[in-house]
């Protein structure tokens, strides 16, 4: 293989990589809009067992290929609990958010997990961050409390839903980096039981009747939200975290355009200033990150920064 070739194949894969999370984005946006749809007319709780069931349509297979056995040979049982815990509260936050609330709002509240993400992983992960990536951060707080509108509002349960589940879904990205040993099957498919589990106690007296047409939107709920993971997943092997972690901003876009599309949802102007001060502390973040991590160790400041 000459250097020209290898070089030429090198650009086909990280442009792959950058096609597979825009389309695994896209995936989640559908899901979370047929997520909407959904809860608007039955409970969280019966959401959330048919989706996994419908996840498991597709983890099946790779359970078998893994083998079963390989779920319970996990290190760190205690930070694997913890993370499914916050995966499963992740999860049934934001469709409790979604119910009441339009689809970018509640998306912007979860567009600033790489925000938490950076201040958390200071304190958990021992990720040292200097004073510009720290002033991003406050920053990006500040965007999350003009898009939580900062009134008797700003209290709401629907919002206080969509804020928590961004915590949880930080959380439980901060955990996986702690796991990144442990199979991706095996942490999917753990946070899915657990999410079964959740939807059962939830579902109690109030398990509706459902068409056929409905139980299919669950199903292919959980099959869209599990393929969107694998996308992401694979995008992520084949081309460099620092140039894919910008594109996620691109379930904001998307979050509007379905919003509008089939519910009417028109975002505010609090939102949008929000948003906009959310993704553009977030992309300060990761260029920092980035810069830190391709310059020489020399050429980086002791903070950092």
């Amino acid at each position: 293989m000459t250097p020209k070739t290898g070089v030429a194949n090198a650009g086909n894969l990280i442009m792959t990589g950058v096609l597979l999370m825009l389309l695994g984005d896209l995936l989640f946006a559908l899901n979370d809009a047929m997520g909407k749809w959904l809860v608007a007319s039955f409970a969280v709780g019966q959401v959330l067992v048919i989706r996994s069931v419908g996840a498991f349509i597709v983890l099946g297979p790779m359970i078998l290929r893994q083998g079963p056995l390989a779920l319970f040979r996990v290190e760190q049982k205690g930070l694997q609990f913890i993370r499914v815990f916050m995966a499963t509260c992740d999860v049934a936050l934001f469709y409790a958010a979604v119910a009441y609330l339009p689809l970018a709002d509640v998306m912007t509240f979860y567009m600033a997990g790489p925000i938490y993400i950076a201040a958390l992983s200071h304190f958990f992960l021992g990720e040292k961050i200097g004073w510009r990536r720290w002033l991003a951060v406050l920053i990006g707080f500040a965007g999350v409390v003009i898009a939580l509108r900062p009134s008797t509002a700003m209290l709401s349960l629907p919002s206080l839903f969509g804020l928590a589940g961004s915590l949880a879904f930080a959380l439980s990205l901060v955990m996986s980096r702690y796991l990144r040993s442990t199979s991706d099957t095996t942490l999917v498919t753990w946070q899915t039981i657990a999410a079964l589990v959740t939807g059962i106690a939830l579902s109690i007296n109030h398990w509706q009747p459902a068409t056929l047409i409905d139980w299919s939107g669950m199903l292919l709920l959980g099959i869209v939200a599990t393929c969107a993971h694998l996308l992401i997943t694979r995008s992520l092997k084949l081309a460099p975290a620092s140039l894919l972690a910008p594109l996620q901003y691109t379930l904001l876009l998307w979050a509007i355009i379905l919003g509008y599309l089939f519910f009417n949802d028109v975002p505010d102007t609090q939102i949008i200033v929000g948003a906009a001060i959310i993704v553009v502390a977030g992309l300060f973040i990761f260029h920092r990150k980035n810069l830190k991590e391709t310059l020489p160790a020399e050429a980086v400041p002791p903070d950092g920064h």
